[in-house]
């Protein structure tokens, strides 16, 4: 299928997809799930595929989650749909059969690290930054945020990262595991090519078993994301939801507080 939010490349047994809407550092939207799921479904199905990279075009930004010209409009309705495709996007990165690479340059925060966090390994640039962003604007990170995080940072931190909605270095994030490596710009895309020709160099059925063992003892978190649809839709088209994203379409703070009791 022509793709207008991704770009997709196949070489060397290595499927590449990246994030093409750099205008709004990689914000994701509808079209951009439903694109990155199909481009996913491909290179899963390809057997002559052994890794796969999902990364960002240009250096400001990895992806920095869901545009907000997009969700600021969500209704109950609409936003259980959204958050569906979104789901399937991170379950379709869990299940393909061989191991996914996020390669992260500049902003990887809210939803683009929940993909971030999806994917089997990290490496970083040493311009990236890592965070969770969504009680700025009246979300949740309830899908991967509060699910694979924990397991990745710890239970502590995890809860830092999505209470203090903090931004992180790629040396800080690389310290807590977050990432597997930073590198510098200069040396990013030769340790990529370095990670991938590796994989590729090593059983496929055996990477494939590992990455299914691996992730059975996570996988008992799907149910969780069936909640976190109908948890989160619920408060799309709220007035504090409203305010949230209203203050950051119009790059202001929002002013929660007459919403707490």
């Amino acid at each position: 299928m022509p793709y207008t939010d991704i770009l997709c490349e196949k070489s060397n047994g290595v499927a590449t997809i990246a994030i093409n809407r750099p205008q709004v550092l990689n914000a994701f939207r509808t079209q951009t799930v439903l694109e990155m799921t199909q481009a996913l479904e491909d290179a899963s199905a390809d057997r002559s595929i052994g890794a796969i990279v999902i990364t960002g075009v240009g250096e400001r930004a990895f992806c920095v989650g869901g545009d907000i010209t997009e969700m600021c409009n969500l209704t109950p309705e609409t936003g259980r749909l959204f958050l569906r495709r979104f789901t399937d996007l991170l379950w379709r990165i869990r299940q393909a059969p061989v191991p996914v690479i996020a390669a992260v340059r500049g902003y990887c925060l809210g939803g683009g690290n929940e993909i971030n966090v999806a994917c089997d390994l990290t490496l970083a640039a040493e311009n990236a930054i890592f965070g969770q962003v969504g009680p700025t604007v009246g979300s949740a990170p309830i899908f991967g945020g509060t699910q694979f995080l924990p397991g990745i940072v710890g239970e502590k931190r995890a809860r830092e990262i999505i209470f203090l909605c903090q931004r992180y270095s790629a040396a800080e994030a690389e310290r807590l595991g977050w990432c597997n490596k930073a590198v510098p710009e200069a040396q990013f895309e030769a340790e990529l090519q370095a990670w991938t020709t590796r994989i590729l160099e090593l059983s496929p059925q055996a990477l494939r078993v590992s990455k299914l063992a691996l992730n059975y003892a996570s996988d008992w978190q799907y149910g969780s994301f069936n909640l976190a649809i109908e948890m989160l839709s619920s408060i799309y088209g709220s007035a504090e939801f409203r305010e949230g994203m209203t203050a950051f379409l119009e790059k202001r703070k929002p002013d929660f507080s007459r919403f707490r009791r």
